[in-house]
C-alpha cells in the first residue's frame, strides 16, 4: 500500500468488500451469534497480555544464525533444531502443486518452565506460487473440509535440556560455539531438507527431490559432475551441506532462496508512547508515522458501523505504532 500516494490507495481502501470466500458459490453460512461476544473477549485478553513483536535486520555475524545459537531468523535456510530428525516426503512439498516448500522463518519459543520444552522453535514453510496461496486461503474458510490443502506448513521441535545435540550449558555467544553431532545431509540445491537422493553420476551430490536434483544439473552441476566423480573426495559432502561441525553456514546451490535476516524481538508496549518529532520517520520504518495516523484515521471514520471492515482498520492502526514488525 503506498501512504505517500494521492489518495488512491486510500480510495482502494475504503472501498474494499470483506466477504467470506465463499460467496462465490452462493451458498448461506449461519453465523452463531455468540461469535461477536467471544471475538471481544479475545480482543480483551490480547490487550492484556503482553504482545512481542519481531523486527528483522542483517545479522553483525554470520555465526549467529547457526543452530547452536537458537536463533530467531528470516530468509536463508532453515537451522534446524533437531538436526537429524528432519521432516521428510508429502509433509515438505505443497500439498496443491506438490513442489517443494521454501523456508520463511523460524522463531525460538523456548518454555523453559517444563523440560520437555526447555529448547522449542516453530518453522514457517510456504509454496512459492500464488495459486496455491490462494487456493490455501480458500481451503481454510471451510469448517470441516474432507482433505486438507496446505500450501503454507508451520513445524515445531522441542528438545529438553540434556539433550543429544547441543550442550546442556548456555552458548558462549560466539564463533568458539559448536554442536555435539553433525546433523543430517542436507540438500545441494536449497540447503533445507534432508539430502536422501544421491546424484547418481558422481554419488556426491545429495537432493531433496528430483525436481531439486534437474533444477541443480541445468544451474551447472552437469560440468562438475564429471570432476567430482574423478576426484578422492569421500563422501562425506556433510562438511558443506549438512555441517560436520557447523562452523559455517551451509552453501547451497539455488539463487532462489530469500535474503537471510536476524529476528529481534521487541515489547510491543514499547510502541505506545507517542513518538517526538524527531523519530516520526526512523531508518528502517516503511511508512512516515505522521502517514500512518491520517490514513488510519480516514479509515476508521469511513468503516464506522461495519464491524468486520472497522475491525481490519483497528488492527492496521494497531500495527501502524511499529510498521516495520514482521512478526507479532
Amino acid at each position: 500500500m503506498d501512504i505517500n500516494g494521492k489518495g488512491d490507495s486510500v480510495d482502494e481502501l475504503k472501498g474494499l468488500r470483506i466477504t467470506n470466500l465463499d460467496d462465490d458459490d452462493d451458498e448461506n453460512i449461519a453465523v452463531d451469534e455468540d461469535d461477536n461476544g467471544e471475538d471481544e473477549d479475545d480482543d480483551d485478553e490480547e490487550e492484556q497480555e503482553s504482545v512481542i513483536l519481531g523486527f528483522i535486520e542483517k545479522p553483525e555475524h554470520s555465526w549467529s544464525l547457526l543452530r547452536q545459537q537458537f536463533p530467531s531468523k528470516a530468509g536463508g535456510v532453515p537451522a534446524w533444531l533437531d538436526p537429524d530428525n528432519l521432516p521428510t516426503g508429502m509433509t515438505c512439498v505443497c500439498d496443491a502443486c506438490g513442489e517443494p516448500l521454501q523456508f520463511l522463518l523460524q522463531v525460538y519459543a523456548p518454555l523453559v518452565e517444563k523440560d520437555s520444552t526447555f529448547h522449542r522453535t516453530l518453522f514457517v514453510f510456504m509454496c512459492l506460487s500464488m495459486k496455491c496461496l490462494l487456493r490455501d486461503q480458500h481451503e481454510q474458510w471451510k469448517r470441516h473440509p474432507d482433505k486438507q490443502s496446505r500450501s503454507v506448513k508451520v513445524f515445531r521441535c522441542q528438545l529438553p535440556r540434556a539433550n543429544s545435540f547441543y550442550s546442556s550449558k548456555p552458548p558462549e555467544g560466539n564463533a568458539t560455539d559448536k554442536p555435539l553431532t553433525p546433523g543430517a545431509p542436507l540438500c545441494n540445491w536449497c540447503g533445507t531438507w534432508k539430502g536422501d537422493k544421491f546424484c547418481s553420476s558422481c554419488k556426491v551430490a545429495r537432493y531433496c527431490s528430483q525436481k531439486h536434483q534437474v533444477m541443480h544439473w541445468r544451474a551447472g552441476h552437469k560440468l562438475e559432475c564429471q570432476q567430482l566423480s574423478l576426484s578422492p573426495q569421500s563422501s562425506d559432502s556433510n562438511a558443506c551441506h549438512g555441517g560436520v561441525a557447523q562452523i559455517k553456514a551451509p552453501k547451497v546451490a539455488s539463487k532462489s532462496l530469500w535474503p537471510e535476516y536476524e529476528m529481534k524481538n521487541e515489547h510491543e508496549s514499547e510502541y505506545d508512547t507517542e513518538m517526538s518529532g524527531d523519530e516520526e520517520h526512523t531508518d528502517n520504518s516503511l511508512i512516515p508515522r505522521n502517514k500512518v495516523d491520517d490514513t488510519m484515521k480516514s479509515l476508521m471514520d469511513t468503516f464506522e458501523g461495519d464491524g468486520d471492515k472497522k475491525s481490519w482498520a483497528s488492527f492496521q492502526e494497531r500495527i501502524g505504532k511499529a510498521p516495520e514488525q514482521v512478526l507479532r
